[in-house]
């Protein structure tokens, strides 16, 4: 059998693949589609990085024109104008450095606070085995680190690249007026500039891809290992010193990855000094031999030296932005890999809304079939190296029946039987591929999710509660409800006592997904929530399975309260729950088996008699 350390190599070998791939063109035309809604920001932004240019260079001929006028005109005068001048400038490229610097950064940030809304909202659109295959921490890392990433591209980059295009230009027309030798030579030295620019931008392309996959990782183990479960089982196992070393392994890395990354930034940034230093010593050089020989005067090579500063400054910058840009558009690509998932379930255009208070529950031949892998997730956050290939086999085949409004309808069964992808398919957690599931007449698919999750309240066997006060727990099946009708819940959910004993009562802080309470006091809970959303339609999934005596008898009494002239579907486990079901469908291998009330399908036999004599069966003591 495969160890973990096999599959983890595997999943890095599939990483280095990735780190060589290129960004496509299709992902820069997606970026520029995002921008679309801020070009007038962008024309101002581009205006201010003109004037800024223009500001910058005319500082070093202004400078050269001090140096005539000291050593040619001696003119007091014409040097206390001209630098009183330079002084303006320099005060106008601050205000103007400010301002670009506002445009960048409202650019950049409202951008990405549109993609990442964008991503949140399509993340909580996509299906519930979208959920069960991919790791938490991977899609938090995409939602944070990768949109961070993207972030740096509108709010440093693209002004960078701008301001430094624009100032490149410029400078090199200013100089060529002055002296267009001195500008050739400048010139030839740029391909010196760009071919390094072109080895270490490839080179930092694949570790940094290969860095932002490393995060995701640790970011997935730091969040299944540090919750109340994970740190549980990791201590009960005794695995805390493997747990360690392999994210040690990982850390690692990312670690060797920063150093590698500051060295070819190092060995870049000094063989563009170095190349710099020596084109202004030849300028220098060459520009004193023209002036012994007339062609320029001294302020003249000064200024070219100056300006030749500022021509190499944004050379270098736009021969490295290359990095940042691939950095940039590498987790753009990452975001709208996650984006190019499709969301299975959606309304259709014109979809109508579920009527108020409907309760009538038919399922007409309905089959199922899981999605596949490739449907619902990507490889690369599940950490492995290829998706699951395998054809999912149907689960539903052929399942009809009818709930009347006010009827409880029990779903039993062997595990793995169906039970639960019945009552997911109505609340449209899946959408059936086959047959159909109709409320009041009405299929589910026609009518629109927020009114048909409106009129259904599902109790699960674990229900999930938010790390925060029992109140804001409640608030969330109902946000506008007043305090009387939160304890109104939770006295008949059966709960209300405990609360009200509690030394902060409603605002007392529940833990992640409910851990300072006990399962039944979750349960309850939970059914206090439920009465809350008030929905005309039940589902029960297994929500006495686990607990003692003590607690399933109060949670019985507050699912009395909670089922009260609604629709009922009831999973459930424990056989003596559901006695007194309206109708009972034994669920076997995703067919209906058998159906009728407890006392027919005793008297019955089949898979109904079997189970239950195997839950009472009365085992005899020698």
């Amino acid at each position: 059998m495969m160890g973990h350390s096999s599959l983890r190599r595997m999943a890095y070998r599939d990483d280095s693949v990735v780190a060589n791939q290129a960004v496509s063109k299709v992902t820069v035309r997606r970026v520029l589609e995002y921008a679309k809604p801020y070009r007038r920001q962008l024309i101002v932004m581009f205006v201010i990085l003109a004037a800024a240019a223009l500001a910058s260079v005319a500082t070093p001929v202004l400078a050269g024109r001090v140096v005539n006028a000291i050593v040619q005109h001696r003119d007091r005068g014409l040097v206390v104008t001209i630098a009183a001048v330079i002084a303006g400038l320099a005060l106008l490229a601050a205000v103007l450095s400010m301002a670009e610097r506002w445009y960048s950064s409202r650019i950049g940030e409202s951008l990405i606070l549109d993609l990442r809304r964008k991503v949140f909202d399509h993340v909580l659109g996509m299906p519930i085995a979208f959920s069960t295959r991919t790791q938490t921490g991977a899609l938090i890392s995409r939602l944070n680190n990768d949109v961070i990433g993207a972030q740096r591209a509108f709010t440093g980059t693209l002004s960078g690249v701008g301001s430094n295009f624009i100032a490149l230009i410029v400078t090199v027309g200013v100089m060529a007026t002055l002296s267009w030798q001195i500008t050739l030579l400048s010139l030839i030295l740029v391909p010196v500039f760009v071919l390094p620019a072109r080895w270490f931008g490839r080179k930092l392309q694949a570790i940094t891809r290969e860095q932002l996959q490393l995060n995701a990782s640790m970011n997935t183990t730091m969040t299944e290992r540090f919750n109340v479960s994970g740190a549980m089982l990791v201590k009960l196992f005794g695995r805390a010193d493997e747990e360690n070393q392999s994210f040690g392994k990982r850390a690692t890395r990312v670690r060797d990855i920063g150093v590698q990354s500051a060295l070819y930034s190092r060995m870049f940034f000094i063989a563009l000094t170095l190349v710099a230093a020596l084109a202004q010593a030849l300028v220098y050089g060459l520009g004193g031999w023209l002036a012994f020989d007339g062609q320029l005067n001294a302020g003249t090579v000064v200024a070219l030296a100056l300006l030749l500063a500022q021509l190499y400054g944004p050379l270098t910058a736009l021969s490295n932005v290359r990095v940042d840009v691939m950095s940039a558009l590498v987790s753009f690509e990452r975001v709208f890999e996650v984006l190019d998932l499709p969301p299975m379930v959606t309304d259709k255009p014109g979809a109508k809304k579920l009527p108020l208070g409907a309760r009538r529950i038919e399922f007409n031949d309905v089959q199922f079939t899981y999605p596949t892998a490739k449907e619902v997730s990507l490889a690369s956050l599940e950490d492995v190296a290829i998706l699951d290939r395998t054809s999912n086999r149907p689960v539903l085949r052929g399942v009809s029946f009818l709930a009347e409004p006010g009827q409880i309808i029990a779903l039993v069964g062997p595990s793995g039987a169906g039970k639960t992808t019945i009552a997911q398919l109505v609340p449209r957690l899946y959408d059936v591929t086959g047959g159909a599931i109709l409320l009041d007449g009405l299929d589910v698919r026609d009518v629109t999710q927020e009114s048909l999750r409106g009129s259904i309240g599902v109790v699960s066997q674990d229900p999930h509660m938010f790390h925060d006060t029992i109140e804001a727990n409640l608030r969330y099946a109902a946000p506008h409800a007043s305090a009387e009708q939160i304890w109104e819940a939770l006295g008949r959910a059966q709960i209300a006592d405990m609360v009200r004993v509690l030394p902060d009562k409603l605002n007392t802080v529940v833990g992640e997904r409910g851990y300072r309470l006990s399962g039944g006091e979750k349960q309850r809970l939970a059914i206090a929530r439920l009465l809350l959303k008030s929905p005309s339609i039940v589902i029960l999934d297994e929500a006495t399975s686990h607990l003692d005596s003590e607690s399933e008898l109060a949670v019985q009494r507050a699912l009395e309260e909670a089922l009260a002239d609604r629709t009922a579907l009831v999973i459930a486990h424990r056989l003596s729950t559901i006695r007194g079901a309206d109708q009972i469908l034994v669920v076997d291998d995703g067919r209906i088996a058998q159906r009728g009330t407890h006392e027919q399908l005793l008297a019955e036999g089949g898979l109904y008699n079997e189970l239950y004599a195997a839950q009472f069966a009365v085992v005899s003591v020698p």
